[in-house]
């Protein structure tokens, strides 16, 4: 018996084995070094957390993860950068909660997050610590306040960028304290901090890991944290709250890859970080950088979670009169 297929039916079977290579390659993932943008200049808070995670991934994914630094417009140059990157999971961004859900309302012509980029799975949730050169005298909130009210144009807040949560800090802070600050944004938490050790800036509301040491080393003057309870690593810091200012500012950094990255690679990405965030390593070093791991979802979960804080700090910034740069 003769088989006979049509022109149509020839194209379609031909298209299909097409598409097997293509699986193959995404079942065999990763066959070479993966990529961590990070947003931020080096020694900042999202590069700690990003090398740390690095090193104990590695050997769950299979292949050598490597971190680039593309730091500026408040990390919006690396999430550009990942969000045009090809979707075959060997670029992915490090995210800071403020790069997917704040930027994009306060930046002119800043891409659509929620379409542009596939979640994979929070790897981090923390507060920020506000503080201080040596040579600020101010050893308390009240203190700063007082300092602020008596020079309203005098004092400086530094930040790694318009829309970043240090900056939304600084703004909640001078609301809620009825005080003027200016705001001076930098292009990393690194630089920015640098800044406030050297007397050129007053203030930084710094995420944990760059300041902790900084702190414990004699170099800046930590006044406050910005949870809702104190942090393990700073336990004689109180928060904005127990020193009756009513302001809480937290965050969380993520996985993302662009979006259109097969399911079989983000499964691939999201099992290796999980296991990752498991090792004793990995706990030492959250410990350590006064971070906490932040509660489990699954894929669907973690999407739906970086839409409702993009709602919401749709919402927010317009009470805060946040201005689009």
């Amino acid at each position: 018996m003769t088989l006979s297929i049509s022109r149509r039916q020839a194209l379609a079977l031909g298209g299909s084995t097409l598409l097997l290579p293509t699986a193959g390659r995404a079942d065999g993932y990763p066959t070479g070094p993966v990529t961590f943008v990070v947003g931020y200049a080096a020694g900042g808070s999202t590069d700690i957390n990003a090398r740390e995670l690095a090193q104990v991934m590695t050997p769950r994914l299979g292949q050598q993860i490597i971190i680039d630094n593309k730091g500026g417009a408040a990390g919006s140059i690396g999430l550009r950068a990942v969000a045009a990157a090809k979707p075959d999971g060997y670029t992915l961004f490090v995210a800071v909660s403020t790069n997917v859900v704040i930027n994009p309302h306060v930046q002119k012509g800043m891409i659509d997050t929620i379409s542009t980029l596939a979640p994979i799975c929070p790897i981090t949730s923390y507060q920020y610590v506000l503080v201080v050169g040596n040579k600020v005298p101010a050893n308390n909130a009240a203190d700063l306040v007082a300092m602020a009210k008596k020079d309203p144009e005098k004092l400086t807040y530094s930040s790694s960028g318009v829309g970043g949560n240090n900056h939304l800090a600084g703004a909640q802070f001078a609301e809620a304290a009825g005080i003027k600050l200016t705001h001076v944004p930098y292009k990393g938490t690194g630089p920015a901090v640098a800044d406030v050790i050297s007397g050129q800036i007053t203030m930084n509301f710094s995420s944990l890991p760059p300041a902790v040491a900084q702190i414990k080393g004699g170099n800046l003057k930590a006044l406050a944290v910005t949870g809702d309870k104190r942090v393990k690593s700073l336990p004689d810091v109180p928060t904005l709250r127990e020193q009756g200012i009513d302001v809480v500012v937290t965050g969380w950094q993520g996985l993302f890859a662009p979006a259109g990255t097969p399911a079989v690679i983000l499964d691939k990405v999201e099992k290796s970080a999980k296991e990752a965030m498991k090792d004793p390593k990995w706990e030492a070093a959250l410990a350590r950088d006064g971070l906490e791991q932040p509660a489990e979802r699954s894929r669907a979960e973690f999407a739906k979670m970086v839409a409702d804080e993009h709602a919401f700090w749709g919402r927010k910034l317009k009470e805060l009169k946040i201005e689009m740069e």
